[in-house]
């Protein structure tokens, strides 16, 4: 179990800072989702606390700086899928989701039982078993997207970071692929950060939400906390209604204007 603390996070490119001011908790075996209107930030903020865009401020993973991490600690410590993958070349997707189980394999960096097993399940999980002899390349935009959630989720780190999980994704996969997450954050106490544009997703599977605006943290909460309808209007630019379903959470219904 690995809880996640960001302290002052400020990220960003050549042409100039994207966040700025970000500090956060999210306690072991939480759920963080990161919402916000395009262009605010939430994969910039992802690729920081992987290292991946240049930053400043702390991350701290079980109160060890990352900084000070190995790569095969830090590979340990984070698990991490990008919303646009860079996807090797003549690989089928059994030997790619296996790359995710690299930072737990001995000196002699083979497979064994073990991590075939944790792919077989995985792929059997996100209905890629039938697909597990065809090269990444013959897959649709929708299938290359849960191979890569796949690799990541095999990783089995103690923070998993997900870039937009279910961009490409019918309701169906979409729901399948949030509900092994939250059964893995239950089962191993994976502690997981996930970018979404489904505010109603969001609201449903994640714990707290962190809304981004223009670089900066707008609010922090509960789903009921932040998913209101002000809150959606002065940030979004939408009119929404938010409707419960039995259990409280929210499901977001745009409306139209009146005439």
């Amino acid at each position: 179990m690995s809880a996640l603390r960001i302290e002052d996070l400020a990220a960003g490119y050549r042409r100039g800072t994207v966040v700025s001011g970000v500090t956060t908790t999210v306690g072991s075996g939480g759920w963080l989702a990161v919402i916000g209107p395009n262009g605010s930030g939430k994969s910039t903020l992802l690729k920081a606390l992987t290292g991946v865009v240049r930053h400043r401020g702390r991350v701290f993973v079980d109160g060890r700086a990352l900084s000070s991490l190995s790569r095969r600690e830090r590979a340990r410590a984070l698990g991490y899928a990008p919303q646009i993958p860079q996807l090797p070349l003549g690989l089928t997707v059994t030997d790619y989701v296996l790359l995710g189980r690299t930072p737990h394999l001995g000196v002699l960096g083979r497979e064994g039982p073990s991590d075939v097993a944790v792919v077989g399940a995985l792929l059997e999980r996100l209905d890629l078993t039938r697909l597990a002899d065809r090269p990444l390349t013959t897959l649709s935009g929708g299938e290359q997207q849960r191979a890569v959630l796949a690799r990541a989720l095999a990783q089995r780190a103690g923070v998993l970071l997900l870039d937009e999980p279910t961009t490409g994704l019918d309701v169906g996969h979409a729901q399948a692929l949030l509900d092994l997450v939250d059964e893995l954050r239950h089962e191993l106490g994976t502690t997981v950060v996930t970018t979404l544009h489904d505010l109603t997703l969001a609201g449903q599977y994640a714990e707290r939400l962190l809304l981004l605006d223009e670089g900066r943290v707008a609010a922090e909460g509960t789903p009921a906390e932040v998913l209101t309808p002000a809150t959606l209007a002065e940030r979004y630019s939408a009119r929404v209604a938010v409707l419960r379903n039995a259990d409280g959470s929210p499901v977001i219904a745009p409306t139209r204007p009146t005439m």
